[in-house]
């Protein structure tokens, strides 16, 4: 991953937050700090690219709202950008705040791009030793966003560059004060179908292999129909060719026995599953915009016996 590379990803992703805080309603997730981190003028920029590119997207909805760009954005972002990122970090922040009341104390977010939950929850500055990790590029960009948007980094806020995608470092994250001894809690939120499956129960493993039973992790994953299912308005179909096109393929899907079985292997028992039918229900009922669960993505909390 180049510099480069990591700030557009990161940047598009905090878009969608940014979007979805200032012009949805209702809020399935509201990170009112996402915008903070991205200037007017990439805001902009990424506006533009998203309504000139409507095209790739679905050629009847560039043809019917070809005079109303702001329709045709949010149509955009709320089929292709948002409703996945959304949805899955709304679920894994009120398993981690529940999590936090059962007694847990270090929070690791692998892959946390412009994550932005210390400066949302300033009240767990005592409670919660929180560890980003994340590539360096992508901890550089994003220390130089903090810095120009005038946010101190707590002392409860730890970065931890690392490409965990290749080999995970315990020792990185030792060094930045993490305690195997203490209850923890991971999130590896848009990841797992970057990896092979080798790969991501080589991570379970090594997450797990050293921390305190009651740790969890929440992540979100791609099922059996990944390659096959072409969703609403070829949704998943433009998400592969989206990934593809960036140079990050998506490589993994599983079924759900599968995925238990990986988990167990690794120590850990499915506390709660949610597929796309449950992740609809909970997340986006009763709503009279575009937003939808994505068709294939499913949600789970683990536990380590």
């Amino acid at each position: 991953m180049k510099q480069n590379e990591s700030s557009v990803t990161s940047l598009v992703s905090a878009f969608a937050r940014a979007y979805h805080s200032q012009y949805d309603t209702p809020k399935i997730f509201d990170d009112f700090i996402a915008k903070d981190l991205i200037s007017p003028e990439e805001f902009s920029r990424i506006r533009e690219n998203m309504i000139q590119g409507i095209s790739f997207f679905n050629q009847e909805i560039a043809q019917k709202f070809q005079d109303h760009p702001n329709e045709m954005l949010k149509w955009i972002t709320q089929v292709q950008l948002s409703p996945t990122p959304l949805a899955r970090a709304a679920f894994c922040e009120k398993v981690l705040l529940n999590e936090v009341m059962l007694g847990v104390k270090q929070y690791v977010i692998l892959g946390a791009g412009l994550d932005t939950f210390c400066f949302r929850h300033p009240e767990l500055e005592n409670r919660l030793e929180i560890f980003e990790i994340d590539h360096p590029a992508t901890q550089k960009f994003k220390r130089k966003r903090l810095a120009d948007a005038n946010f101190q980094t707590p002392s409860h806020l730890h970065f931890v560059p690392m490409d965990f995608t290749n080999t995970f470092s315990d020792q990185s994250l030792l060094d930045e004060g993490f305690d195997n001894n203490k209850k923890t809690f991971f999130c590896l939120l848009g990841v797992s179908y970057y990896l092979t499956k080798k790969e991501l129960s080589s991570l379970f493993n090594h997450l797990f292999a050293n921390v305190p039973p009651g740790s969890s992790i929440v992540f979100d994953y791609a099922d059996e129909t990944l390659f096959e299912e072409k969703g609403m308005s070829n949704r998943v179909e433009n998400m592969l060719k989206m990934a593809s096109a960036g140079g990050e393929r998506m490589q993994s899907c599983f079924s759900y026995d599968e995925m238990e079985n990986m988990l167990e292997k690794a120590g850990l028992l499915i506390y709660e599953h949610l597929s796309p039918t449950t992740i609809n229900e909970r997340f986006f009922s009763d709503r009279s915009d575009y937003l939808t669960a994505f068709e294939t993505i499913h949600y789970i909390h683990a536990v380590k016996k």
